[in-house]
């Protein structure tokens, strides 16, 4: 005989996540009082932290079962288009190097063209996820 069932702490916890949410069906960061902005249906989610600036940098999507939960973080498809644009300049100014045929090129912008790319991959995306 259990006195705490699983499925009473599942409630509990998408109880608390909807309390704590303000619910809207854009994920854009906002004033408010909740700490999370997004939408709940039944037992699944997608939000974001309502923190101003880095807040929606990451969309939490997920699933709350009566036995386990799962949790999955993805970068918002808004910074996905930017980081892909910051990523793809070192190859553009490369190619127009290139292209154009300065006589300063010189095949060391190459490795510094990786390691800007390596940088943003890294030290940007790789910290906030």
């Amino acid at each position: 005989m259990k006195i705490f069932p699983i499925k009473e702490i599942g409630f509990r916890l998408i109880d608390r996540l909807m309390r704590r949410t303000e619910h809207t069906e854009n994920l854009t960061s906002q004033y408010t009082d909740k700490s999370f902005r997004g939408k709940i249906n039944g037992t699944g989610f997608k939000i974001i932290s309502s923190a101003i600036g880095s807040g929606a940098f990451c969309v939490l999507k997920g699933e709350i079962a009566s036995d386990q939960g799962s949790v999955r973080v993805e970068i918002h498809k808004v910074f996905r288009v930017l980081l892909s644009l910051f990523l793809m300049f070192p190859i553009i100014g490369l190619l127009i190097m290139i292209i154009s045929g300065t006589e300063d090129f010189s095949p060391i912008l190459i490795l510094v063209a990786i390691g800007e790319i390596l940088i943003i991959r890294y030290a940007v995306i790789g910290l906030e996820v």
